[in-house]
């Protein structure tokens, strides 16, 4: 339902579907989100999508009295405390979504008569984001229709207590499938095609409605523990719909693909923000093989080739396997993923040679001390040093800024104010905000051992459900707070701040290039707007040095590399570091106090293939292309040994 993605199917659903095709019982999926966009304008559309925050929930409203009937002091609340008082929409944008919402209830009239409800035995809502109130008022109007139909409720909305109690709220929601649902919905589907009952025996990870109208939880799914075991979504009905809107004649598809779940670093330090994942953080991936066929096929069946992994986190140990069979064969793919920041450079090079262009490290602060409060496990030289690789490397990378953390400092702003001025050359962070705090998260779990208080959901939901508080507290998946008064941060970050805001408007121009000279000297220039020093040679020891702090190094590791580099040389540790603080004042170089990174941006030609590895990277072009796994690396048999 609207307001999904109009570039991107539904790989739950997509799964769904073909995991019910496995056990003989077809099913279609609806992407009712395209005849939205053609009632209100696919303009509108993708406006509500990108444009407003999407904690207004101005989406779910435009659908509230469809759903609850007409509540002209709630519409009016919401107006002024939401959309004007905390987001400041001007009434141009408020006129404007007033004019979508009275469109809704024709677009309802239009999807009970478009569809053939009566043909269906199970009608299934995934509600992720802002989809959970057009979920509802569809749900409401079908079952009015056909009261034989079973509705099945299910999608990051309705997982554990927030599911339990839209259930308990919403009568004409029959059953709820909170969490990894590949197999309490097929069993729960085949159960209602054999008129039984879903209670006896329990399945897991479902809610029911018991004989006297209360809801019945039956506790978590079953975590699908191996992943190979699962079916490659079947994306027909999304590729139909598409092609059927007319419009959505610009809009461009990406395919999702899924070749792990959980996050590997949550489970050993959970971000203290993150409410990703819900009860699974356990890490599983898919192998090497099958994530490498899934992605081949479906690629190749869909023949779009900007695809997004739906993970977590990259699988470490695909470095070892999935990339480099993706850079030997070679295919001209635009891959996303979901990394962690601690990447070396020869990683990074894997990762575009395999076709990522575009990657989101979870950089979130340029300071130690905000990183630590995260639980990050990274610092904020190695982010800096990430964005600068990846601009070289011709990788997109996703960041931003988050504040507002308990127990920040002044001086933390401070000192990321000087880092964010020396790096305004590199891109700019997507975003700047405060940090939210989300269910699931360890602000949430546990607020007081954090030093927050008065823990509520957000305002827009006492205007998106008509319920008392305590509902509202099990229903909410965004939450307010206040702080403890000696972990109040509030006014730290105001010059970072004002400081990114101006970085993305007005972008710098200039940059900072290495360049390497026949003659063995680095030239260091520097285009940037407020460059202390337009030009700098270096050569000899200096041009080890600068080159060896492309990573962050430490002053004591920087002259150990200088003497095995120059034995012939005598270097202090005192002298080392006058030198590295003549850069760092000349804005070549920063510094955290005791590491040092260069910031030139080096100029380096393309790695050349020899030996067996040119052949090996140089499909023969009189013969089939081979499959993707068939790039896989051999496996040693070590029965041969």
């Amino acid at each position: 339902m609207p307001f999904g993605a109009l570039e991107r199917p539904a790989l739950g659903l997509s799964l769904l579907k073909a995991r019910l095709a496995e056990t003989g019982v077809a099913c279609d999926v609806r992407y009712l989100t395209f005849p939205l966009a053609e009632f209100i304008g696919c303009a509108d559309y993708q406006w509500i999508n990108f444009e407003l925050p999407y904690t207004a929930f101005a989406g779910d409203w435009t659908f509230t009295e469809a759903l609850y009937g007409e509540r002209p002091e709630a519409d009016e609340g919401y107006t002024q405390e939401v959309l004007r008082g905390q987001f400041r929409l001007d009434e141009t944008a408020i006129r404007r979504l007033r004019h979508m919402r009275a469109l809704i209830p024709h677009f309802l009239t239009h999807c009970l008569a478009a569809i053939p409800w009566q043909d269906y035995a199970v009608v299934g809502f995934t509600s992720t984001f802002e989809q959970n109130l057009a979920s509802l008022a569809l749900a409401k109007h079908i079952k009015a229709a056909h009261p034989n139909i079973a509705i099945v409720f299910g999608g990051a909305n309705w997982e554990g207590e927030m599911g339990e109690e839209l259930h308990r709220r919403f009568e004409f929601a029959d059953y709820v499938c909170s969490g990894e649902a590949e197999r309490s919905f097929p069993a729960l589907v085949a159960r209602l095609l054999a008129g039984a009952q879903a209670s006896e025996p329990p399945i897991p990870g479902i809610v029911y409605r018991a004989n006297d109208g209360g809801s019945v939880a039956t506790g978590p799914a079953e975590l699908i523990r191996e992943l190979d075991g699962l079916p490659i979504p079947d994306y027909s009905d999304y590729f139909d719909d598409l092609a059927q809107c007319g419009a959505t004649v610009g809009v461009c598809p990406i395919l999702l693909f899924e070749t792990s779940r959980g996050c590997w670093w949550g489970a050993k330090s959970h971000c203290t923000f993150c409410g990703l994942n819900g009860g699974t953080m356990a890490f599983r991936s898919k192998s090497p093989r099958r994530a490498l066929n899934e992605l081949e096929y479906l690629v190749e069946r869909w023949q779009t080739e900007i695809v997004e992994a739906v993970d977590n986190i990259l699988d470490m140990k695909y470095f070892n396997s999935v990339l480099p069979a993706l850079a030997r064969a070679e295919r001209s793919w635009q891959i996303f993923y979901e990394v962690k920041a601690n990447l070396t450079r020869e990683q990074l090079r894997m990762l575009s040679a395999a076709g990522v262009t575009r990657i989101q490290p979870g950089v979130e602060s340029l300071s130690d001390h905000v990183l630590r409060l995260m639980r990050k496990g990274t610092t904020a030289l190695k982010n800096v040093q990430l964005l600068k690789w990846c601009q070289e490397a011709g990788i997109t990378m996703e960041w931003n800024i988050i504040y507002g953390f308990p127990g920040e400092t002044r001086g933390d702003y401070d000192e990321m104010l000087k880092l964010l001025r020396a790096i305004r050359f590199l891109r700019s962070p997507t975003g700047c905000g405060p940090v939210r705090m989300d269910r699931f998260s360890p602000y949430f779990n546990t607020p007081a051992a954090f030093g927050l208080r008065n823990v509520r959901p957000i305002a827009a939901y006492r205007y998106l459900y008509p319920f008392p508080p305590e509902s509202l507290s099990r229903i909410a998946y965004y939450f307010d707070f206040d702080y403890e008064p000696q972990v109040d941060p509030s006014g730290y970050a105001d010059q970072v701040i004002a400081h990114v805001a101006a970085w993305r408007s007005e972008p710098e121009k200039g940059t900072l290039r290495a360049i390497r000279r026949p003659d063995g000297a680095l030239i260091l220039l520097d285009t940037r707007t407020d460059a202390a020093r337009r030009e700098l040679t270096l050569a000899g020891v200096e041009r080890a040095a600068y080159e060896y702090c492309d990573e962050a190094h430490s002053v004591a590791d920087l002259t150990r590399h200088l003497r095995g580099s120059f034995p012939e040389r005598t270097f202090t540790e005192a002298r080392v570091r006058q030198f590295l603080d003549a850069l760092v004042a000349n804005k070549f170089m920063v510094n955290d106090g005791e590491r040092y990174l260069s910031l030139a941006l080096f100029a380096a030609p393309a790695p050349q293939p020899h030996g067996d590895n040119a052949r090996a990277l140089q499909p023969p072009t009189n013969q089939p292309r081979l499959p993707l796994s068939e790039y896989l690396p051999l496996e040693l048999d070590l029965s041969l040994v």
